[in-house]
C-alpha cells in the first residue's frame, strides 16, 4: 500500500514564445512514490548528466528557457528527502521524451517500466520528429526495461490497463508519441491522482469546453504521432474530469494534472498524501 506521495518540479521552463503564446512559467511535474518495497519516480525531467553535458541540445534548452538548476533533478531532491538513489526501486515514464527520460541514468538499478511501443519507438526513431526527441544517451546504461503490452484491465472507463503494482497503474494514452501512457496512483488518502504526461498541455484542456494558449495548442500538433488517438484520448480525460475530478462529487476522486502545466504543480505542490 502507498504510504506517501510527494510532487516534485524536475525542470523549470521559461518559454521564449512572444505575446503570451505559451505560459510564462511550465514545469516537469514527476511523482515520488513510498510504497513497502521501495521508491517509484513517476517520470524523471532531466537528469545530471544533461544538465553537465547540455544534451538536450542549446536550442532545445534556449527556446524553453530550461533552467539546468542540478538541484532540480529527481536524484538531488530524492536526496533531499532523506532518501538514498538504491531506495528507487521502480521508474515508471509516461514516455520517453527527452524532457521525460533524462533522469534514468541517475537510478541505473531501477525496473523502467514503460509501454512497449513507446519503447520501440525510442530505439528506431523511424521518422524525423522521433529522431528530435528522443536521446539514446539517456538510456546508454542499458536499463532494466520492464515493457508492459497495451492489453490488460479496464479502470473507469479506460482499456487496456497494465499494472505496475496494487497501487500504480499504467493507462494507455497514446497519440502525442506511439506509446504514450498516463500513470494512475492510489491516494493513502483516498481516490487517485491520475499524471497525464504529455496528453495535454494546458489545465484548461480538461474543462468543457476546452481552452489552451494558442503557441501549446501548435506545438501539440506539431510533435503529436497520431492526431486522431490524441484527440479522442483528450476527451476521455475531459470526460473522466468531469465524472470523477475533486469537484464531481463522485465516490472516488480522480485528481488528473499534466507534465508540464505550473498551475496544477503549484495547486499539488503542497499536497501532503
Amino acid at each position: 500500500m502507498t504510504s506517501s506521495i510527494r510532487h516534485l518540479n524536475c525542470v523549470t521552463m521559461s518559454p521564449r514564445a512572444p505575446g503570451g503564446l505559451t505560459p510564462a512559467r511550465m514545469v516537469a511535474h514527476c511523482l515520488l512514490v513510498e510504497g513497502p518495497n521501495g521508491l517509484t519516480l513517476i517520470d524523471t525531467g532531466f537528469g545530471t548528466a544533461d544538465i553537465a553535458e547540455k544534451r538536450m541540445g542549446r536550442g532545445f534548452i534556449a527556446l524553453m528557457g530550461a533552467a539546468l538548476d542540478p538541484s532540480e533533478t529527481a536524484i538531488s531532491q530524492v536526496r533531499a528527502a532523506g532518501h538514498q538513489v538504491e531506495d528507487v526501486t521502480d521508474v515508471v515514464v509516461t514516455h520517453l521524451d527527452l524532457d521525460h527520460a533524462g533522469g534514468l541514468g541517475d537510478f541505473p538499478n531501477a525496473r523502467v517500466h514503460v509501454f512497449a511501443d513507446e519503447l520501440d519507438a525510442a530505439r528506431k526513431r523511424a521518422s524525423v520528429k522521433e529522431k528530435n526527441r528522443y536521446i539514446e544517451a539517456q538510456w546508454a546504461h542499458g536499463p532494466n526495461w520492464i515493457e508492459h503490452t497495451v492489453a490488460g484491465d479496464q479502470w473507469l472507463g479506460f482499456e487496456s490497463v497494465q499494472a505496475v503494482s496494487e497501487d500504480i497503474l499504467l493507462v494507455p494514452l497514446r497519440g502525442h508519441t506511439r506509446g504514450h501512457s498516463g500513470v494512475a496512483v492510489r491516494r493513502p488518502s483516498g481516490g487517485w491522482f491520475l499524471h497525464a504526461g504529455d496528453a495535454y498541455f494546458s489545465h484548461g484542456e480538461k474543462e468543457t469546453p476546452p481552452t489552451c494558449p494558442s503557441g501549446l495548442s501548435m506545438f501539440q500538433t506539431m510533435v503529436q504521432m497520431d492526431k486522431k488517438a490524441r484527440h479522442a484520448n483528450q476527451d476521455r480525460l475531459r470526460s473522466l474530469h468531469a465524472e470523477h475530478g475533486p469537484d464531481s462529487g463522485a465516490a472516488e476522486i480522480v485528481t488528473i494534472f499534466s507534465a508540464h502545466d505550473a498551475v496544477e504543480y503549484d495547486a499539488l505542490a503542497d499536497v501532503t498524501d
